[in-house]
């Protein structure tokens, strides 16, 4: 069997039992135990089988039975259960994913009993060295032991991977080995990292308890990855978790916390943001870098960095600076929206440093999740720390809150490849920029409590992105960054949200922004249901607009209409919906109401003509675009319309004037075509075909997008003094011209 196929079935049986389709849940288990030979879980499907058909029974004669749902829910708790055991079975059996790879060949064991004590002993070793005199002695006694104990670390986090259910003893000792204050805080968060790999693994209860144990921990490293874990799990199992009231009960208790309540909001909008880092990456890629790449021969000459690093710079704005981007004029402009992004948490970095993967210490699938800290063993093995500016890079790097713990280690790792001089500029330069965001972010955790927080999230979800996207075996593994991350649908993460409107406000509000109308929409109609708001109303019409559903729209924007709400704006909109459903009549009616409120807005007055010209008003459409031109004289959106409206009433010299203006300008593929209809009613059919030959050979206009309009045209061209009988005439001739 294939595990796609395996894949396949697992779902289908997932789906049968939440909800409660338990029969043909149990037949499914039953072909999934034959398919994949594991006659010893046949019994336990059986019992429940033969359990589930008492109970039906019971059921048909009436019997009173009042621990039914117990039962019941027990039964689909049991099958939930059974399916995992076989599904666990079966891609250790024929699972060619790395994981199972992995787990497959993993042998490490522990004694629970010892394990702590080994572990601290490594650090009161350290401690102990540390006071040898034989310096040289002591730094490789040190290493060689602080390797030892990563690589027992390493043993650990794939031991926690891959074990199904945590036992007792288990438990109690990771529970031990969190309190220990000889525990380096990196690995607790490194252990943390397992424990989700392993609930996305594996569905086990203890887990989750074990996580919402971790996510109340005093220290943020360590809480806010448990609290990512958690709500990755709770989104991914949210089928069965209404089954699991320990579970809900636990998370109900934690939404009474202020603290958890903000986190979680932090977290819910860094996973969404996290769709718009492939954008990001384009611009940069497409935008940003081109622009750069025109200035760079130029710019060295235009600064001089050593005056620049030694002067010191004022708060005001260079007048100069302006000159250096001369000849890419949009890179300044593109360069502030990429520190905003930088600054509100987007991964700007991803391009960068998706290239510097490929080093060794990536093979090792650990190391993804490994937290960065400077005395990771695994720096020095690569990197020279007796060299001091090596020394003080690596500790701005690890300052750096902008980067995550995957790019930190890349940037480590890409200093060989360094001059030391380099090296020198950019630890400076690094260090004065970390400084002053270190203070930027102490000043701000005083006056926004958990903003740190906020960042260490922010690190763990990149490096999360990271794993699943950039892994050369990432298709092993379910990429979590290709959910739709709608927690507003789910049923657990969605009840939170829903007994706090604030913060599912800020979600909409930040699918709004960024543009995913359908699920801002989705969340708009919920908060409109609870909440009557003119301009939810209005935000929610204007997702219909932008996903083209413009009854839907239409009909929200009458409602907004009742709160008197920027009235202007509201009309707007209705009259943009009714001549997108095709009924200019009406909209006509909605744009005269704006009219009344800004008689002077030529948007409007061009609405109006475009309403009137739909509706074949033609003299009353050109009084609107006249009144433009009035308006706003040399406004050449109105040429085009007046000269068409001129013809279709016969003002021929009139529509010569302005179809001549927009050929000497900028002419569309229609102007050609209408300079042609123009000479032909006035017996130039040499000229006429000379136009139409313009019209119809430019690269924007295809042949048969040129007489579909001309079709639309024929009649304006007969009531304007075209004979009908020579239209196939004139067409074939052209035809022919087209050849030539």
């Amino acid at each position: 069997m294939t595990e796609k196929e395996l894949n396949i079935q697992f779902a289908l049986v997932c789906d049968h039992i939440s909800k409660r389709r338990l029969k043909p849940a149990f037949d499914q288990l039953e072909i999934m135990i034959r398919e994949t030979a594991q006659p010893q879980l046949l019994d336990e499907k059986r019992s429940l089988d033969q359990t589930y058909h008492y109970m039906l029974q019971y059921t048909v004669e009436g019997i009173n039975d009042p621990e039914r749902q117990k039962i019941y829910r027990k039964l689909i708790v049991s099958a939930f259960e059974l399916l995992d055991k076989i599904y666990d079975a079966a891609r250790l059996r024929f699972s060619s994913s790395l994981q199972y790879e992995r787990k497959r060949s993993f042998t490490g064991s522990f004694d629970w009993t010892t394990l702590l004590g080994d572990l601290e002993a490594y650090e009161l070793q350290s401690d102990l060295e540390s006071l040898l005199d034989d310096v040289q002695v002591n730094r490789e006694k040190q290493h060689n032991d602080a390797s030892d104990l990563q690589d027992q670390m390493v043993k650990l986090f794939y031991h926690v991977w891959f074990v199904n259910k945590l036992e007792k003893e288990e438990i109690d000792f990771l529970r031990s080995f969190y309190q220990s204050e000889l525990i380096a805080v990196p690995y607790k968060a490194f252990i943390t990292a397992s424990l989700m790999l392993s609930v996305l693994r594996y569905f086990d209860e203890k887990k989750f308890a074990l996580l919402f144990e971790l996510s109340e921990n005093d220290n943020a490293e360590i809480n806010q990855r448990a609290l990512i874990a958690l709500v990755v799990a709770l989104f991914e199992y949210d089928d069965r978790l209404e089954y699991y009231p320990s579970i809900r009960g636990r998370l109900q208790l934690l939404n009474e916390n202020p603290d958890f309540k903000r986190n979680l909001e932090n977290i819910f909008i860094q996973f969404i943001r996290s769709k718009e880092t492939e954008k990001i990456q384009k611009k940069i890629t497409d935008e940003i870098i081109p622009e750069m790449i025109k200035i760079s021969p130029n710019l060295k000459d235009k600064i001089n960095l050593d005056s620049l690093m030694n002067d010191s710079l004022d708060e005001d704005k260079n007048p100069e600076w302006e000159k250096i981007f001369e000849d890419a004029p949009g890179l300044m402009n593109k360069m502030e929206e990429f520190s905003e992004m930088q600054m509100e948490g987007a991964d700007v970095f991803m391009s960068s440093f998706s290239m510097l993967k490929m080093f060794p210490f990536f093979s090792e699938v650990s190391n993804w999740f490994m937290p960065f800290f400077a005395s990771n063993p695994a720096i020095e093995d690569t990197i020279d720390l007796k060299d001091e500016v090596n020394t003080r890079f690596i500790n701005v790097i690890d300052m750096a809150p902008v980067l995550c713990n995957s790019d930190k280690y890349s940037f480590c790792f890409s200093l060989r490849n360094l001059p030391a001089e380099n090296r020198e500029f950019m630890a400076e330069g690094m260090k004065a920029e970390m400084d002053q965001f270190t203070e930027l972010q102490n000043d701000e955790e005083l006056t926004d409590p958990g903003k740190k927080a906020g960042f260490i999230s922010n690190q763990f979800i990149q490096d999360l992105y990271r794993f699943y996207k950039l892994h050369p075996r990432k298709k092993d593994f379910e990429d979590i960054f290709s959910w739709r991350f709608d927690f507003h649908n789910k049923r657990i993460l969605g009840e939170i949200l829903k007994e706090d409107v604030s913060i599912l406000r800020n979600i909409a509000e930040f699918y709004f922004t960024k543009g995913y109308y359908n699920e801002a929409a989705e969340v708009f109609r919920y908060l409109v249901s609870v909440e009557q708001s003119g301009e939810i109303y209005q935000k929610l019409g204007y997702c219909y607009q932008k996903l083209n559903d413009f009854e839907k729209a239409l009909e929200t924007y009458k409602k907004a209409e009742l709160f008197d709400l920027n009235r202007k704006w509201n009309l707007n909109k209705i009259a943009l919906c009714y001549r997108n459903l095709k009924k200019p009549g009406k909209a006509l009616e909605y744009y005269r109401e704006v009219e009344k409120l800004d008689e002077k807005n030529l948007n409007t007055q061009l609405n109006i003509g475009h309403c009137l010209l739909e509706l074949g008003e033609f003299d009353e459409a050109l009084k609107s675009y006249f009144k433009v031109e009035y308006l706003e004289p040399g406004n050449n959106r109105v040429w085009r319309p007046i000269g068409w409206c001129s013809f279709v009433v016969g003002k021929k010299e009139q529509a010569g004037k302005y179809f001549g203006k927009l050929l000497e300008e900028a002419p569309g593929k229609h102007d050609f075509m209408n300079m042609g209809h123009l000479q032909w009613s006035l017996g130039k059919r040499k000229e006429a075909l000379g136009f139409y030959k313009k019209s119809i050979t430019r690269t924007d206009f295809t042949e048969r997008e040129f007489f579909e309009v001309f079709e639309e045209d024929l009649p304006y061209l007969i009531k304007q003094g075209v004979d009908p009988e020579d239209v196939p005439i004139m067409l074939d001739q052209l035809r022919y011209f087209i050849e030539e």
